[in-house]
């Protein structure tokens, strides 16, 4: 498959381009050697953004050398992941379902990426001996009803690569649910044809879970795929991830749940930011980000509104935010964090301000 993606900012639109300060230049020209997140994006996504620092599309994308900066909190796997593995693609931490890391790209990296240690390192579409043990497993636990097909990014694999997965997984689990992980609809909607939303339609029960912050990425060309998928009869669910500067706002999140709801997606989760390295410029406080959910909640009805949730650092699950999970504080590394209590009582520390 042709996929032509930017990854100097000299090839960026000329707005943009002309809009990087000398500082973000040498910032990204820098990542190769430094092992950071590389800079990749569409110019799709790269079309939708303005030339102002603050713009959020742009703040997105576009490396800022504040993802240099010392974070203590800082996790290479900030949900412990590797406590989970099952086989070195699959994640079995939830009882009834399972995390396949099927590839290891993506259409554009997002700066605020939690996997980027995953992402970072070129990897292939899962198959052969990697798949094998994937679907042994998997015979092997019936009490597994969903797959959630994630990695990287599964529809920047050509259909019939995505078909021979299916393929697989159906054959070794009938019936059992594909949940499709994906940015694409959203970054780069000239990927899902006619074609591969049949091929997705064929492949029922699936669900595609896509990922919008802000409603400026809902655009016509994102909106046209989206409603082609909820009219071929394949549920879409929204994730959100609350960034500082770019979403942080009721009106904001308001009209990005309610442009949902117009094209028939469901609002599923807005997430507190994982704690990954380079990406704490991006966090909102958590008192914040309470206090800014129950405004929203006040505007939306339930239709509307997602779960507020956060994934405890280093391995200890999702779990539904509201005061009441705050059971204390202390300091650590220097500074505040709540103790935030997860499964069976335990507490997990999240910093309770940003740097």
């Amino acid at each position: 498959m042709n996929q032509v993606f930017i990854t100097s900012w000299k090839d960026l639109p000329a707005p943009l381009a002309g809009s990087v300060a000398a500082a973000e230049a040498s910032f990204i020209e820098s990542l190769p050697h430094s092992g950071g997140l590389p800079f990749k994006v569409s110019p799709y996504f790269a079309s939708l953004a303005g030339p102002e620092p603050g713009d959020p599309i742009r703040r997105q994308f576009l490396p800022h050398p504040a993802e240099a900066l010392p974070d203590p909190f800082a996790l290479q796997d900030p949900l412990g992941e590797a406590l989970h593995k099952a086989s070195p693609r699959l994640i079995h931490q939830y009882p009834d379902r399972a995390l396949l890391l099927a590839g290891g790209s993506c259409a554009g990296y997002c700066r605020y990426c939690f996997r980027r240690r995953w992402i970072g390192q070129p990897k292939g579409f899962i198959r052969g001996e990697e798949l094998r043990p994937v679907l042994a497993y998997l015979k092997a636990h019936p009490g597994i009803r969903e797959i959630l097909i994630s990695g990287g990014d599964p529809l920047v694999a050509a259909d019939a690569l995505l078909a021979g997965l299916f393929s697989a997984l159906r054959e070794a689990r009938p019936g059992i649910l594909l949940r499709i992980c994906t940015r694409v609809p959203i970054t780069q909607p000239g990927r899902l044809t006619g074609e591969s939303i049949a091929l997705l339609k064929a492949f029922r029960p699936l669900r595609m879970v896509i990922q919008s912050n802000h409603p400026r990425e809902l655009a016509a060309p994102a909106q046209e795929v989206l409603r082609a998928c909820v009219d071929q009869g394949i549920p879409v669910h929204v994730q959100t991830v609350l960034l500082r500067g770019i979403n942080d706002t009721a009106a904001v999140l308001t009209a990005l749940f309610r442009a949902c709801l117009d094209l028939g997606l469901t609002p599923y989760y807005l997430f507190q930011l994982d704690l990954a390295p380079g990406t704490a410029h991006f966090r909102v406080p958590l008192k914040t980000g309470l206090a800014l959910y129950r405004e929203v909640k006040g505007r939306l009805s339930g239709l509307g509104l997602p779960v507020y949730a956060v994934d405890l650092p280093g391995g200890g699950g999702k779990i539904h935010l509201h005061e009441g999970v705050i059971a204390g504080e202390r300091e650590e590394a220097g500074a505040r964090v709540y103790l935030l209590q997860g499964p069976g009582g335990k507490l997990w520390p999240y910093p309770a301000d940003t740097p």
